[in-house]
């Protein structure tokens, strides 16, 4: 089968390229694929970050035409008469953000113009964590022109029906990170990041208001008289930095913390993990996670606040603990038991049984017979 794939992919970094490199991969073994990617994801003065651009040398690269322009409507009429004339039997995006459905809406009615181009989209959701008025039409103009629609959640699920209650689509979950490599041991992890502590739970990923690092900060401040250990922070601010910063002095908790908040290089990421004990979740909002994936694929626990999809895919006091949403204390006393329970062992064990679940060869079975 041909098919085409247009989403963020190398050299853009992040999850969502990471996942676009799995993916071609695995659809590559049995078929004719290229990749579609941007050469300009989002507008300067939207992009929160430092960069768009992966700039780990050691990253496995996949072959992508870097040629899409997001906010130029020509363009996208380009992109979509070049499709229809290459003639794939799939389009496949991956849709996060209403932004994008303007671009992706029109490529997408001018690609099926042949009368032989299905598309296909995977949702990491539908409605967005953070909301913006235009988020629903922009969201229906693309999805109008989508034949199938593959799910990453029940969650996500639910906010189509609310759209489109007869569309065709089908919930797999999220597959395995396993791009970051395997885990290395803790004295080995620790010793990488000059960590001399022997509790430590991590928080992991783009620093989002939606991923209520603010209520963890205020568990620390909770369990620093109950229990001796230390959270990693680790990741990129896609928020104003300042608040947590005033929070953190406000709360008297800085040597409670370890914080490395730049870019994580992929060939680090295992480092990350592998000195931590369990990963937290705090989020406010969600519909999934691709984090949990990541834990996965280190073998880490997770405790996850109960929004979205995460009760999914975190089994509880199996693989790991789930809590309820903004309860600082919920979540301290949560981390306690996980820690004088002993729980690390047993759940990572439990992990072990859970992993082949979330196999790239399933979802791509799955997705396929969608098709």
């Amino acid at each position: 089968m041909k098919i085409t794939i247009l989403s963020t992919a190398y050299p853009l970094r992040g999850g969502i390229a990471h996942f676009i490199g799995l993916l071609y991969k695995e659809l590559k073994k049995n078929h004719d694929v290229n990749v579609i990617t941007f050469k300009r994801q989002y507008p300067s003065f939207l992009f929160p970050g430092k960069s768009q651009l992966e700039d780990d040398n050691s990253l496995e690269k996949i072959p992508t035409e870097v040629s899409v322009d997001s906010i130029n409507p020509f363009n996208w009429i380009k992109i979509g008469l070049r499709i229809k004339k290459d003639s794939p039997d799939l389009l496949i995006y991956k849709y996060w953000m209403p932004f994008f459905g303007p671009c992706f809406g029109t490529i997408s009615r001018f690609a099926k113009r042949n009368k032989k181009t299905k598309v296909l989209t995977i949702c990491d959701n539908v409605i967005p964590h953070e909301r913006k008025p235009a988020d629903i039409s922009f969201t229906k103009y693309f999805f109008n022109a989508v034949d199938y629609f593959v799910l990453l959640s029940e969650k996500v699920r639910d906010d189509l029906f609310k759209l489109y209650p007869n569309a065709k689509s089908k919930v797999i979950p999220h597959p395995i990170y396993s791009n970051f490599g395997s885990s290395v041991g803790k004295e080995e992890a620790k010793n990488f990041l000059k960590i001399k502590d022997e509790k430590v739970i991590l928080f992991f990923g783009f620093i989002r208001d939606y991923k209520g690092l603010d209520i963890l900060l205020e568990t620390m401040s909770i369990l620093r008289e109950k229990l001796n250990v230390k959270l990693l922070i680790a990741g990129e601010f896609y928020s104003n930095k300042e608040k947590y910063f005033n929070q953190i002095e406000k709360l008297g908790i800085k040597d409670s913390l370890l914080m490395y908040t730049n870019f994580i290089p992929t060939s680090d990421v295992k480092y990350y993990f592998s000195a931590s004990d369990c990963v937290i979740l705090p989020y406010r909002n969600a519909t999934q996670s691709g984090i949990v994936q990541i834990a996965m694929n280190f073998r880490k626990p997770v405790i996850a606040a109960n929004v979205g999809g995460l009760g999914e895919v975190i089994k509880e006091n199996e693989t790991g603990f789930i809590v309820e949403k903004e309860n600082p204390k919920k979540l301290a006393d949560s981390i306690q038991k996980f820690y004088e329970e002993k729980k690390e062992n047993l759940f990572v064990s439990n992990i072990e049984k859970e992993v082949n679940k979330y196999s790239w060869e399933k979802f791509i079975a799955s997705m396929l017979e969608l098709f």
